[in-house]
């Protein structure tokens, strides 16, 4: 078992949910590159900058991959002031393919008290598991991890998600991450991109397209035109305007199967 020190609180979450892609495993020679780890390196933790960059002591800059800091002021805040706390810790830093085009590393982080900082901001509900603008989320194992914070309403959890049929919910989050559920009504295979749509033609509500290598991936996990057609599913990314509220899937790991038996709550 590995112990998170949360907030206010501890919680354990067995080992094996947080080893894929942990600091201290390398990647398998076949992982993405985006998901290629470099060796491990020490240095502190001298601040956390804006959208909780991790400023260190060497001077370098770093984010922790996998992760959407959230945007709302009054959340930002909380997951800021959690990373604060750990401010002259030494970090064990293990990189994650290529600088960003900011010149940070994405990093899996570990501090002198071998707590993962990653691990802890999704347990403590302080942080959305993302692949961001890369093509993979390289420590899946965090999405089961986020599943306890959002069962308990934990953080940002504490909101209900927003419906992929409500298009006017979702029109007011236009440019910001989100996590929403609903039924796929219908899947619009084309060469380049799919289609999965959450609403009947002329009603308002999500379209979220997927590009042909992610389109790929779920192929081969099983999920075809045919497997997800009237599945409940969860969705996350950044919502776009066209022709509606869009939501743009680079990542496999951004679609979840949900249990047909329970409608999520959150």
């Amino acid at each position: 078992m590995r112990v998170f020190a949360c907030a206010g609180f501890v919680c354990t979450v067995v080992l094996a949910l947080v080893s894929a892609g942990s600091p201290t495993l390398a990647a398998s020679p076949a992982a993405p590159p985006e998901c290629r780890t470099s060796l491990a390196r020490d240095d502190v933790l001298a601040g956390v900058g804006a959208r909780g960059e991790l400023v260190l002591a060497s001077g370098s800059r770093a984010v922790l991959d996998g992760l959407h800091l959230p945007e709302a002021p009054d959340a930002a805040a909380g997951a800021g002031a959690w990373l604060e706390g750990h401010r002259g810790r030494t970090l064990t830093l293990v990189a994650r393919g290529e600088t960003d085009r900011w010149g940070r590393a994405h990093v899996d982080a570990t501090t002198d008290h071998s707590l993962d900082l990653a691990g802890g901001l999704v347990e403590a509900g302080l942080a959305a598991v993302a692949a961001g603008e890369r093509d993979a989320l390289c420590r899946p194992a965090l999405l089961a991890v986020e599943a306890g914070a959002r069962g308990a309403g934990r953080g940002v959890w504490s909101a209900t998600l927003p419906e992929a049929r409500d298009g006017a919910a979702l029109r007011a989050q236009i440019g910001r991450f989100v996590v929403a559920h609903g039924r796929v009504l219908n899947v619009g295979e084309r060469p380049r991109r799919t289609y999965l749509n959450f609403a009947r033609r002329g009603e308002d509500g999500l379209t979220v397209t997927v590009s042909k290598r992610t389109w790929r991936q779920l192929q081969e996990r099983g999920l075809s035109a045919t497997a997800l057609k009237g599945r409940r599913v969860r969705v996350r990314g950044v919502v776009e305007s066209w022709r509606g509220p869009t939501l743009d899937i680079a990542s496999a790991d951004m679609i979840e199967l949900l249990d047909e038996e329970r409608a999520p709550r959150r």
